[in-house]
């Protein structure tokens, strides 16, 4: 059982910086939402529902709200000009240790490669070092995705020694190693 209180998050949240703007999600971004999810990478690498669909999309920002409202999680876009989304950026209390603070992101295929992922998450960190100072920030990613510990790199976290941690997903059990931000880097 979470011993933890819920976050509280802000009633609106909007980051910015480094050239990246995160929000939160709207209703009129539900085709946004399908073009991020309904790849084969996001499918591969997350337990996100495939494919993906516009009903999918409808229900995901659904259960987005309830779990923000209940301070479990707080799912934002990630935008360059405050209105298109091109990714999402997620924060929450990790279930492997709730004193930590997890972080997942996604970047639609037509907007990857351009540096998206290694900002907002650097922004998110920040924030959550910041102002819910948990015992520290971490994402957890498959060692085969390469392209995610790239980004971990790039955002200033660092491999941790920490046992993987093993979450069912999609009918598998999926490895996780632990990275840890270690600051403004």
């Amino acid at each position: 059982m979470d011993t933890q209180p819920a976050w509280a998050f802000p009633e609106q949240m909007r980051l910015e910086g480094d050239g990246i703007q995160l929000r939160e999600w709207a209703e009129d971004d539900v085709a946004a939402l399908v073009e991020l999810y309904d790849d084969p990478e996001i499918d591969r690498w997350t337990p996100i529902v495939s494919p993906f669909d516009t009903l999918a999309a409808r229900s995901y920002l659904s259960d987005a709200r309830a779990a923000r409202a209940e301070g479990r999680k707080m799912q934002l876009a990630i935008t360059t000009d405050g209105v298109r989304a091109r990714g999402e950026v997620l924060l929450f209390r990790s279930d492997a240790d709730a004193r930590d603070a997890e972080i997942g992101y996604g970047v639609a295929a037509p907007f990857r490669g351009r540096g998206l992922a290694t900002r907002s998450v650097r922004l998110l960190a920040t924030y959550a070092t910041r102002r819910l100072r948990p015992r520290r920030v971490v994402l957890r990613i498959e060692e085969a995705n390469t392209a995610s510990a790239g980004v971990a790199r790039a955002s200033g976290f660092e491999l941790t020694e920490d046992e993987p941690v093993f979450r069912p997903a999609k009918g598998r059990e999926v490895v996780l190693r632990t990275w840890s931000y270690g600051g403004e880097g």
